[in-house]
């Protein structure tokens, strides 16, 4: 049968694919569309294994809110350059992919790659993900996923940077009003602009504050002048020096960015808040994203990478 050149565009529209790529598909199949589709999305994972050696730290990260605000959703899908995730393509995908997050029952990254792709079920998300990689051409990954529930209240969301660092707050309170809204999202710029590790120093283990102590101590018994101090004076150091690791790392007890005399902490804001709308209001958790955060990027020489891709 022969192509025409009505059906390289229409198979391309169908699937995205390069127009040659789709030529070849349809001549492979004989003009047969679901033939050249099946084909088209194999040569797809084909492509992405050649591109699964490349380090993908750059991307987005994007959050999702539904059922009244009660249901929260936040992943990170990451690509290998900044172009990229620009591209309208790659954004959509994005939202998608975090829409999917939002209703998946999947336990970890593994099962929810594995579940069928929302959008069309005769692929799993892995499978749309080979596709897409193919279609962009760079390697690509969706890197991790989290879900925030919250009925007793609501769950807010924050990006920063267009997609650079996304935050969810789980906020439970019987008041929900502007001001109580316009709290929680004050709270998520906190997060994404100091990077809390907790909550509150209720959270954080017994185990990491002991660690913390004997990192101290090492520090003062190597330092010539403090270690001749009197054990009492050592130890009130080391008290004083983790109550204030403790403040930079847990949320509440962080000073307040737009506090208006500089020492206000996140506890107290929300407290007053709380008392000026006659509310009951808890930070119970949150969950922050940065993009590429942990990934060791690998530096190279630009005209080499332009070189090696024209080569390809």
């Amino acid at each position: 049968m022969a192509v025409t050149a009505s059906m390289v565009k229409e198979l391309r529209e169908m699937t995205g694919a390069g127009m040659m790529d789709c030529k070849k598909a349809l001549s492979a199949t004989d003009g047969d569309f679901d033939k050249a589709i099946e084909f088209l999305r194999e040569k797809g994972l084909a492509t992405a294994e050649k591109k699964a050696g490349r380090i993908a730290a750059e991307g987005l990260v994007a959050t999702t809110i539904k059922d009244g605000d009660k249901v929260a959703a936040i992943v990170e899908v990451n690509a290998e350059t900044d172009f990229v995730a620009k591209n309208e393509v790659f954004q959509t995908f994005v939202k998608e992919v975090v829409e999917q997050a939002a209703d998946t029952d999947a336990a970890d990254i593994d099962a929810f790659k594995a579940e069928k792709w929302a959008l069309d079920t005769s692929m799993t998300v892995d499978e749309k993900l080979a596709a897409m990689i193919a279609k962009i051409g760079e390697n690509m990954n969706i890197r991790r996923f989290a879900q925030v529930t919250e009925e007793n209240g609501f769950v807010a969301s924050y990006t920063h940077m267009g997609g650079k660092i996304g935050v969810l707050v789980d906020v439970e309170t019987d008041v929900v009003n502007d001001a109580v809204k316009e709290m929680a999202k004050n709270v998520a710029m906190q997060i994404a602009a100091l990077k809390p590790q907790y909550t509150s120093d209720s959270e954080v283990s017994a185990e990491y504050i002991e660690h913390e102590k004997e990192i101290l101590m090492a520090q003062i018994q190597n330092d010539p002048k403090e270690s001749q101090k009197p054990e009492k004076v050592i130890q009130g150091m080391i008290t004083g020096r983790i109550k204030k690791e403790l403040k930079e790392i847990c949320l509440l007890d962080q000073t307040y960015v737009k506090a208006e005399d500089g020492k206000q902490s996140v506890a107290k804001y929300v407290e007053e808040v709380a008392k000026a709308n006659g509310a009951k209001i808890a930070i119970k958790g949150f969950v922050r994203f940065e993009t590429g955060e942990g990934i060791e990027k690998k530096e190279e020489n630009f005209a080499e990478e332009v070189a090696k891709q024209m080569a390809q």
